[in-house]
């Protein structure tokens, strides 16, 4: 694969993540253990936790480490709603979150009966404010998008939890497509909302900002007790339970401290980078469109809307010639289903269909774009040709 477009999905593993990990791997215990080998791994472990909370503005002792993403979701939401204040159980939810979270709230609501009230998308992407606040009276917990995960609006986190401080409901925030692209600060956001309310829980992963794939956080508020998902040992306040992954932690530090120090530079670089893509797009395309909001957006996302081509089909050309995009989520990859944030949208089932998600990172370049501008035109015709003609048949 010569050019990769896809670094929402995942990105290159960072060279001083690797050598951290490897060193670290040179460390023979299990963190619980109470001999030296066993305390020297707990200090390696122990000390990532100390500067991966110094990169989120939190403190140590409320960083606990998962497998990724998804699991971090799952242990914040399903924790918070089985904690939740008896009789109080609705769960609230923007449209178009990422599908961990959908998934994870249709779970509690087809077998546990958790009420489910959502709240609708801007046509620009960003959650309605107004209606997500009008929305928490009597909820159990709520959850966002710091950003959205395929169109790249940036939310307005500090609006959002407020709104759930002044309402007496913990807050989950989904971190994961942001952490290391926008600033991320758990300490401001939570502010000085009362126990057990306001932002309670964050999630983050290694490998969306150079860090190692199996290895993500959860931040939960020293004020706040989610039950756990997982028991056997009482590691990290008793919430997740299992032998800790000291090698992964160290990693994900070192890529979260990497990615914070070259952020500012990075995010210009890429935002340049993303509009000079978008530009060359609209000139060879002209009635593509950039979905979401031209300016409040991740850096590096290109979330592009090509009327009358299915993305399928022109993901599958641009691949042929060596270009990596994509349609939407990765945790989605191969169904062929409209994208459900731009159904959220109010957009048409067609239109949702016909995306393509290009998102730039780290090792993207000038001369990537330039690939991927140069290939466009023949794998365009050729994708809106196919479409042409599956219409003719239908």
């Amino acid at each position: 694969m010569s050019v990769y477009l896809d670094h929402a999905a995942t990105t290159p593993l960072r060279p001083e993540a690797r050598e951290a990990w490897l060193q670290a791997t040179e460390t023979l215990g299990n963190p619980s253990s109470i001999h030296g080998g066993g305390q020297a791994a707990r200090r390696v472990l122990e000390d990532a936790r100390e500067r991966l909370a110094a990169a989120l503005n939190a403190d140590p002792i409320e960083i606990v480490f998962t497998s990724g993403g998804t699991e971090s979701v799952n242990l914040a939401l399903k924790g918070l709603w089985w904690a939740r204040t008896s009789g109080v159980d609705a769960i609230v939810l923007p449209d178009g979150e990422h599908h961990a979270t959908l998934d994870t709230v249709g779970w509690l609501h087809a077998h546990e009966g958790a009420p489910v009230r959502s709240v609708p998308l801007r046509p620009d992407g960003a959650i309605d404010v107004v209606a997500f606040a009008a929305a928490l009276e009597d909820a159990a917990v709520a959850t966002a998008l710091v950003a959205n995960n395929e169109i790249g609006t940036v939310n307005d986190v500090a609006a959002l939890a407020a709104a759930t401080a002044a309402a007496g409901v913990p807050l989950h925030l989904d971190a994961v497509g942001a952490f290391g692209h926008l600033p991320v600060d758990f300490a401001r956001w939570r502010g000085d909302a009362p126990a057990a309310a306001g932002l309670c829980a964050l999630s983050v992963s290694a490998h969306k900002l150079g860090g190692p794939v199996g290895v993500g956080a959860l931040v939960v508020s020293r004020h706040a007790a989610p039950a756990a998902l997982l028991h056997g040992g009482g590691q990290q306040r008793g919430l997740r339970s299992g032998t800790q992954d000291a090698a992964g932690a160290a990693a994900f530090a070192v890529a979260a401290e990497s990615a914070l120090a070259e952020r500012e530079a990075e995010a210009a670089r890429l935002a340049a980078l993303r509009d000079r893509l978008v530009a060359g797009i609209r000139s060879v395309v002209p009635d593509a469109e950039l979905l979401g909001d031209p300016q409040r957006r991740l850096p590096g996302n290109a979330h592009m809307l090509f009327p009358g081509v299915a993305g399928e089909t022109l993901l599958f050309l641009l691949d042929q010639q060596g270009i990596a995009v994509s349609t939407g989520s990765a945790c989605q990859a191969g169904v062929p289903e409209p994208s459900h944030v731009v159904l959220a949208l109010g957009r048409t089932e067609a239109e949702a269909r016909s995306v393509l998600r290009i998102t730039l990172g780290r090792t993207s370049t000038a001369a990537d774009v330039g690939a991927l501008l140069a290939a466009l035109p023949e794998a365009h015709a050729r994708a809106a040709a196919a479409d042409a003609r599956a219409r003719a048949r239908s």
